[in-house]
C-alpha cells in the first residue's frame, strides 16, 4: 500500500498542505514573539555576538595571536660545511632516504597525525644550518673542566662521559646510570631525544608543532663575559630571520614553534637601556614572543617560558635501572645529619654561604665538601657520596633563584634545606615536575635566625622526627622520574622522564590552541 501522503498518489494536495503548514508556522512564531519578547531579544543579542566573534576570528588573550602577518622574507642563511660533531645524528632522515630508494615503486602511506602513541600529534624538527647548533659545540674538550664551562657537552649526545669512578662506592651496576653531565647541555639532550622520538615526523604537513634546534645557551654563553653585546645577539637574530623565512612559520606566525634554552632566562633578557649590559636580548626579540621555550629557570611573567629541571648526572636506561636506584637511596644508611657542598671560598663575610662554610667545618654533624680544592667536576664520588650518606643538604641562595645542585641533592635522596622563602617558592615554577607544596619535600630555615644567632642548622633539623624525614624523602623518591633525563637504550624505556613530560605538555598546549583557533 502506498502511504497516504505519497506524491505519486496525491500530488494535487501537497501545495495546499504546505501552504497551510507555512501559515500555521508563521502564526505560531508571531504569537510566540508577542508573548515572549525578552526571550527573543536575548537570542538575537547572542546571535550578533557570535557573528562578531566569527568575523574577527581573534583568539582570547591567554593564547598567542595567530592572526599577525609574518615579516617579510629574507634570504636564507647558507649552510656551511658541517664539522665532525656527530651527536645528535639524524638516523630517521637516513632511513627514510634509504627506504625511498628501495621502495620507489611502492610508497608507504603517511603516518596518522594522531594515534595512541601520539595523542597530541607529531613534532617536526627543522634542519637548521649547522652554524646554529653543531658548529657551536666545543670539539676538543670531551670531559668536564672547572675552568671551561663548555667542556663535556660534545660527549655522548650531551649526557657526558661515563662516571666509571662510582663503581667504587655504588653496589652492583648502579654506577652505569651515572655520567659527567654539563649543566648547560639541555639543548643538545633535547635535540638528540627529539630526533629519536616516536612522535617525530619527517612530513611537516602533518606536524602539530615545530622544533627549532638552536643552541642559544652556547651561542650567547661564549660572549657573556665580553663587552661585545652585538656578538651575543648575532646568532639569535640570524636564526630568527632563517626560521621566519620558512613556509610553516608563516602558517601560524610561529606560535606552533618551540625551542630549548640551556641557560637561565636572565642571560637572554638584556634591555635597551644602555646601562643594562648583561646577556643577550634574545627573549625580548619580537618573534620570540610567539615561541614556547623550555628553559632551566624562567621569567615569572612570561607564559612562553616553561621551566624544566637542570640536567643531573643520573641517566638510567630502563625502568629497572630507575627502580634499583630508588630502592637503594630509600634503604641506604645515612649517618650524617646534613651536607654542605661549597664551590667557592671567596664569599663576602656577610654572605650566608661563608657563614655556612665556617659553621660546617666546625660542626660534627655536617659533612663539608670543598670543590675549590677537590676535583668535583670529573670525580662524581666527591659530591655524590656525602649526599647519599646525609639526611639533608644545605642549599643557600646562589647567583640565581635555582641551581643544578638542588636537583642533584634530590636525586641522591637528601632533603634540600632552603634559607629564603623566595628560594623555596622558586621551585614552584617546575609545576610540571615537582609537587606544588615545597614543604612536602624540603625544609625552610630563616636565614636571619642563623645570622643573628637565635637558631642553628643542627638545632633546627634535629626537630624533625625520623618519620617526618622519611615522608619527605619518599616524596623525593616518588618524583625522581620527573626530574631526570633518561638515556634510552636503543630508544626503549618504560617510564616518562622530564623530557617526555615536557614534550607531551607542549604538544598538548599547541594542539589545544590550534583547535581553539579553528573553533573560532
Amino acid at each position: 500500500m502506498v502511504p497516504a501522503y505519497s506524491p505519486e498518489v496525491q500530488p494535487q494536495k501537497k501545495p495546499a498542505k504546505s501552504s497551510n503548514c507555512v501559515k500555521n508556522t508563521l502564526n505560531s512564531i508571531r504569537s510566540h514573539l508577542s508573548s515572549h519578547p525578552r526571550f527573543w531579544l536575548f537570542i538575537a543579542f547572542l546571535w550578533i555576538q557570535a557573528l562578531i566573534i566569527s568575523i574577527a576570528r581573534t583568539p582570547p588573550p591567554c593564547f598567542p595571536d595567530r592572526t599577525a602577518t609574518a615579516a617579510a622574507a629574507v634570504a636564507a642563511v647558507p649552510v656551511p660545511t658541517p664539522l665532525r660533531f656527530t651527536p645528535p645524528h639524524d638516523d630517521a632522515v637516513s632511513a627514510s632516504n634509504s627506504k625511498s630508494a628501495t621502495n620507489a615503486t611502492q610508497p608507504e602511506p603517511p603516518p596518522a597525525r594522531f594515534n595512541d602513541d601520539c595523542p597530541s600529534g607529531r613534532v617536526y624538527a627543522y634542519e637548521l644550518p649547522s652554524v646554529f647548533n653543531r658548529d657551536l659545540v666545543l670539539q676538543n674538550c670531551t670531559d668536564l673542566d672547572r675552568w671551561n664551562w663548555e667542556c663535556g657537552i660534545i660527549s655522548n649526545h650531551g649526557y657526558g662521559r661515563a662516571a666509571s669512578e662510582l663503581r667504587r662506592i655504588l653496589p652492583g651496576d648502579l654506577y652505569k646510570s651515572w655520567y659527567h653531565t654539563n649543566q648547560f647541555t639541555l639543548e643538545v639532550i633535547f635535540h638528540h631525544r627529539i630526533l629519536k622520538h616516536k612522535c617525530r615526523t619527517l612530513d611537516p604537513e602533518i606536524a602539530t608543532a615545530f622544533y627549532i634546534p638552536f643552541y642559544a645557551g652556547l651561542a650567547v654563553g661564549k660572549h657573556l663575559w665580553t663587552n661585545d653585546t652585538a656578538a651575543r645577539d648575532r646568532h639569535c637574530k640570524t636564526m630568527l630571520r632563517w626560521v621566519k623565512n620558512q613556509k610553516h612559520w608563516k602558517n601560524f606566525n610561529g606560535s606552533d614553534h618551540f625551542t630549548t634554552v640551556g641557560r637561565i632566562t636572565w642571560d637572554f633578557r638584556r634591555l635597551t637601556d644602555p646601562g643594562q649590559k648583561w646577556g643577550s636580548s634574545y627573549l625580548n626579540m619580537a618573534p620570540m614572543q610567539k615561541i614556547a621555550r623550555f628553559i632551566v629557570e624562567k621569567f615569572p611573567g612570561d607564559e612562553m617560558d616553561v621551566s624544566v629541571p637542570y640536567p643531573t648526572g643520573f641517566h638510567p636506561k630502563t625502568k629497572e635501572n630507575l627502580l634499583q636506584w630508588q630502592n637503594y637511596i630509600r634503604d641506604n644508611n645515612r649517618q650524617t645529619l646534613f651536607t654542605f657542598i661549597d664551590t667557592n671560598q671567596n664569599w663576602a663575610d656577610n654572605d650566608l654561604r661563608k657563614l655556612l662554610m665556617d659553621y660546617c667545618k666546625e660542626e660534627p654533624t655536617c659533612r663539608h665538601v670543598d670543590c675549590a680544592v677537590s676535583d668535583c667536576p670529573t670525580n662524581s664520588s666527591v659530591t655524590l657520596n656525602p649526599l647519599l650518606e646525609s639526611e639533608f643538604c644545605l642549599q643557600p641562595k646562589m647567583e640565581s633563584y635555582t641551581s643544578k645542585s638542588v636537583f642533584e641533592c634530590m636525586v641522591a635522596g637528601a632533603v634540600p634545606v632552603f634559607f629564603w622563602k623566595t628560594s623555596a617558592a622558586a621551585y614552584e615554577q617546575y609545576e610540571w615536575f615537582l609537587p606544588g607544596e615545597p614543604e612536602s619535600y624540603s625544609v625552610l630555615i630563616d636565614h636571619d635566625d642563623l645570622k643573628n644567632g637565635t637558631s642553628s642548622v643542627k638545632e633546627f633539623l634535629m626537630r624533625y622526627s625520623k618519620e617526618e624525614i622519611r615522608k619527605k624523602r619518599e616524596k623525593l623518591i616518588e618524583n625522581i622520574p620527573r626530574i631526570i633525563y633518561a638515556k634510552p637504550n636503543g630508544g626503549i624505556k618504560s617510564f616518562k622522564d622530564s623530557f617526555d613530560i615536557a614534550l607531551d605538555g607542549v604538544l598538548e598546549r599547541i594542539k589545544e590552541e590550534k583547535e581553539w583557533a579553528d573553533f573560532l
